[in-house]
């Protein structure tokens, strides 16, 4: 397979290393051999859609895009003329992108997962569309827009949240209309009838597994737990009281998803834009929500695996259900640091671990193909090495070296969402 012709290679001169009897080789060949067969289930990603000539492009890869941004310092990875966006390039289009796009213009999402080695994509999007067929892209859409049906102008702190906030009031104006409400309910249950349970119930209906929460983009993960009186006085206009309302809402929504039968999933990581709040993120502010006995029929996953706080994530994969996956890392992060990560997370609760590329539209140079292949190959290469670091260790052998490869890549996901 094409798309992991780096993780082949390095499997190759393992086997070389081997051969004179060191045991310095990083990944082990036949392992490497063995993941490089297993199609993925990609637990996060931002796939954009194919449009036609003279089609207004797609700009509902996410709720809140950082594409237009005040700069930042973008990792080294990330950078346009980086090695590893040129080889990502090379690999999916050679030298001819165009020619690429016009040989598969009617299969040209499809095709970039296979070159990805990717069998399901776990779309985080607005809305799907054409293009996007669901037998292979799955949907998960935004929910923070439904925390702040109040004015918002008090909350805005930073330039990025100068962004975020509008974009959140016009999605929340597209679910009111979905709801068949002219606009914000009088009492707060009807809010939370017509608008958020209508609404999470639609998603649903058009085919979400889950819903997920940008949240630290624009506050922070400490959630508290308001009484309903506090929750309307907020809903009432309250400025004292918005938080607490902002808390309930997130608290009903985590429980209707789990009566629903939907994930949760929550940005738990260092994120886009120069003014991002990392502490917001600190996984450990999840701690009560998944304490809550209320909550626990809700399964909820920690996107991006918290980082930099990686081993806070780990001892709250105890909690029965919690879970994380490890996009983002493999966007910023070598496989050499994603690897160590990694390999903390199996030695501990290993069924609650998923793969991710995050593939997302970053700059012409880096779009959604790019960093998705950067993704897949970065996760795969970091999960040969955590893996073969453990077998040379005496921790595991091989063959349950590679059932874990198997449940990182694909059966947690399986498992967790009732994928076939």
């Amino acid at each position: 397979m094409k798309t992991i012709r780096a993780l082949l290679v390095l499997a190759t001169s393992g086997a070389m290393l081997a051969c004179g009897g060191s045991r310095d080789a990083a990944i082990d060949p036949q392992l490497a051999r063995e993941i490089a067969a297993i199609k993925a289930i990609d637990n996060h990603a931002h796939p954009v859609r194919p449009t036609a000539a003279g089609e207004m492009a797609d700009n509902e890869f996410d709720a809140l895009p950082v594409d237009n941004l005040e700069p930042q310092s973008d990792p080294i990875r990330q950078r346009p003329k980086s090695p590893t966006v040129a080889a990502a390039h090379a690999e999916l289009f050679g030298s001819d992108k165009a020619a690429v796009v016009k040989a598969h213009a009617t299969d040209y999402a499809t095709f970039m997962l296979d070159k990805m080695g990717i069998e399901t994509m776990l779309s985080n999007r607005v809305a799907m569309g054409p293009g996007l067929p669901s037998a292979r892209f799955l949907w998960v859409p935004f929910a923070d827009a439904l925390m702040y049906p109040l004015d918002n102008a008090s909350l805005i702190k930073t330039p990025d949240q100068k962004s975020f906030f509008p974009l959140e009031d016009k999605l929340l104006k597209r679910y009111y209309a979905e709801s068949g409400v002219s606009g914000k309910p009088a009492t707060l249950g009807d809010y939370l009838e017509k608008v958020v349970r209508g609404t999470l119930e639609r998603h649903k209906k058009g085919g979400a597994i889950a819903e997920k929460f940008e949240m630290a983009y624009l506050r922070t993960l400490v959630v508290g737990d308001p009484t309903r009186a506090q929750a309307e006085k907020g809903y009432a206009g309250s400025a004292a009281d918005y938080t607490a309302l902002q808390d309930y809402i997130f608290r009903y929504i985590v429980a209707e998803c789990g009566r629903l039968g939907m994930a949760v999933h929550i940005h738990v990581a260092h994120g886009g834009g120069g003014y991002f709040n990392v502490s917001w993120a600190n996984p450990l502010n999840l701690e009560p929500l998944l304490n809550d006995p209320t909550l626990r029929k809700t399964n909820i996953v920690m996107v991006h695996g918290g980082w930099p706080f990686t081993r806070e994530i780990t001892p709250l994969l105890t909690k029965p259900n919690a879970y994380v996956d490890f996009s983002e890392q493999t966007a910023f992060n070598t496989p050499h640091d994603v690897a160590e990560v990694l390999r903390g997370w199996l030695a501990y609760v290993p069924e609650k671990v998923l793969f991710a590329s995050d593939a997302y539209p970053e700059s012409p140079e880096l779009g959604w193909e790019e960093s998705g292949m950067i993704g897949a190959n970065t996760g795969r290469e970091a999960l040969a090495r955590a893996l073969t670091g453990m077998m040379r260790d005496g921790e595991i052998t091989h063959d349950r070296a590679l059932e874990l490869a198997r449940m990182v890549l694909r059966d947690n996901a399986r498992k967790l969402y009732g994928l076939k």
